[in-house]
């Protein structure tokens, strides 16, 4: 696992502007990750720091594998996975070759989608190549 940090400050701005303007006080954080690395690049303040970030991006990661799976379906082309839990949500974005995952409190199915397409939008602008 890579430790140093993975994600450009710039992206890292950009991806908390996109769900700040998108998610709003729902936000709860925002994780980058690629196949070699994982930073946390937001956390709520009256969250504590105790997510295994390296397990979820392990976990996470299978989506890179996956969307092969869902090529040329009926479904259309992957946007995102949505999780839920006891105490929120996790969206899940993948754009080439790297992704971020996004955790909110409860809010409104539309504001998922608006979510992922801000998001998608982000991380094709600053595609890391092969």
């Amino acid at each position: 696992m890579d430790d140093d940090p993975t994600v450009d400050s710039e992206l890292a701005d950009e991806l908390l502007s996109v769900c700040r303007t998108t998610v709003g006080d729902e936000l709860r954080s925002i994780t980058y990750f690629t196949e070699d690395g994982v930073e946390q690049v937001y956390l709520r303040s009256d969250l504590e720091r105790t997510a295994d970030l390296i397990g979820f991006a392990e976990h996470e990661r299978m989506g890179f594998r996956s969307q092969s799976a869902y090529r040329n379906t009926q479904l259309g082309e992957y946007e995102a996975t949505i999780r839920m839990f006891e105490h929120g949500f996790l969206t899940r974005v993948i754009e080439g070759r790297h992704g971020t995952w996004v955790t909110t409190d409860s809010m409104d199915i539309d504001r998922f989608e608006e979510l992922s397409t801000a998001l998608r939008k982000v991380l094709a602008e600053y595609d890391i190549g092969e």
